[in-house]
């Protein structure tokens, strides 16, 4: 266990459960949504902002970062608390999907992955240990360990190959472990295995052996259905240390936050309420508003009357709608303002519905709002 890093299980509802995650640089309740900072920052959202949201930790992305600026300018300038303003907790990812990812230009082996530099097309070698060391000169509360992300498939190949990448995760996580040398960062393994349950459950055994201080599901998202993601998270959680964080990577939309604490989830990330916002798309109690519809152009009503966010107390969305219409970059940040607070004032909602024991109500309530 890493110095300053905790996890305590305060209250549950069924497979629900509210906690407590001690970080050095602060505590975060859980159940808790983590708004995603690719380059240290979330796209046009000060700090101050993010605070008055309720965002307790952000994630940056270890590849982008390693790109620009540098993990040495980061630390030279006191981690990524020094550096972006952000003064609570951060999680970083491994950089190992952002690099695979690299069409036609990256290669993966049993080292690392050797990929070209989307900056200046050198090559570059991202391996267990090299991801790890980049996360400690960032300075980030928790780090991820690299894994082999692959999809799941139906024929022998893509079985097999789904298999190799499963077993790949394993051994590179066992490197993983080795490598580190911050006393003060906590490590999550990551669990691999696509839509196999049975493979998901042996790779989650493995993993958790190593003794890392949480665990994330990875590898899900990626086609398939809903209630077919929930059974495989609650089965693989079976097999993770009950007493740990369990992270449910890149996932979703409100519905698939509520499934998956459920099934015992307790830390999300993903790009949607940005994404959404800077399309005009804004999340609400009674569904999805697309602003750039023309019946939103004299409409003086908030975004949410709802919504306590700072966008919904002063504006409209027939002003919001004209910001997007001008491409003026206020409309993006007005509305990335508004559903990132509804996504964290959820996650405030459930931890409170999880005590009171209310939780399958609330959740009932999330998946009958149309969200797409």
């Amino acid at each position: 266990m890493s110095t300053g890093f905790s996890f305590a299980i305060d209250a549950r509802d069924g497979g629900a459960r509210v906690g407590e995650l001690s970080t050095p640089h602060g505590a975060i309740e859980t159940p808790a949504f983590m708004p995603v900072a690719t380059y240290g920052a979330v796209r046009g959202v000060s700090a101050d902002e993010l605070r008055a949201a309720g965002a307790q930790i952000l994630l940056a992305n270890t590849y982008h970062l390693e790109e620009r600026p540098g993990s040495e300018v980061i630390d030279g300038q006191g981690g990524l608390h020094g550096f972006t303003g952000w003064r609570g907790p951060w999680l970083t990812d491994s950089g190992g999907y952002q690099v695979t990812s690299l069409a036609g230009r990256s290669r993966l082996d049993e080292e690392g992955v050797t990929f070209e530099s989307s900056i200046d097309g050198s090559r570059r070698l991202l391996t267990p240990e090299t991801a790890i060391q980049i996360q400690e000169r960032l300075g980030s509360d928790i780090a991820m360990v690299l894994d082999e992300c692959q999809p799941s498939g139906t024929d022998s190949a893509a079985t097999a190959a789904l298999r190799a990448a499963a077993e790949r995760t394993l051994r590179w996580a066992e490197r993983s472990a080795r490598a580190r040398r911050r006393a003060d960062q906590a490590v999550f393994g990551i669990v691999q295995g696509g839509t196999d349950s049975a493979l998901r459950r042996a790779n989650a055994e493995g993993i958790a052996a190593l003794g890392f201080e949480g665990y994330a599901h990875g590898g899900l998202g990626l086609g398939e259905e809903p209630t077919q993601r929930a059974d495989l998270v609650a089965a693989t959680n079976e097999a993770l240390p009950a007493a740990s964080p369990r992270y449910l990577m890149g996932i979703g939309y409100p519905s698939d936050l509520v499934d998956a604490i459920a099934a015992g989830i307790d830390l999300f990330d993903c790009v949607i309420p940005t994404r959404h916002a800077r399309h005009g798309v804004l999340f609400t109690r009674e569904g999805v508003l697309k602003l750039r519809n023309a019946r939103f152009k004299q409409d003086a009503a908030p975004p949410d009357p709802d919504c306590d966010c700072a966008t919904c107390a002063q504006h409209s969305r027939a002003y919001i709608r004209h910001l997007l219409r001008v491409n003026d970059t206020l409309g993006a940040r007005l509305a990335s303002v508004h559903n990132l607070r509804f996504y964290l004032r959820l996650l405030e909602e459930v931890r409170t519905a999880i005590r009171a024991g209310s939780f399958d109500s609330l959740r009932e309530k999330v998946r009958a709002a149309p969200v797409r």
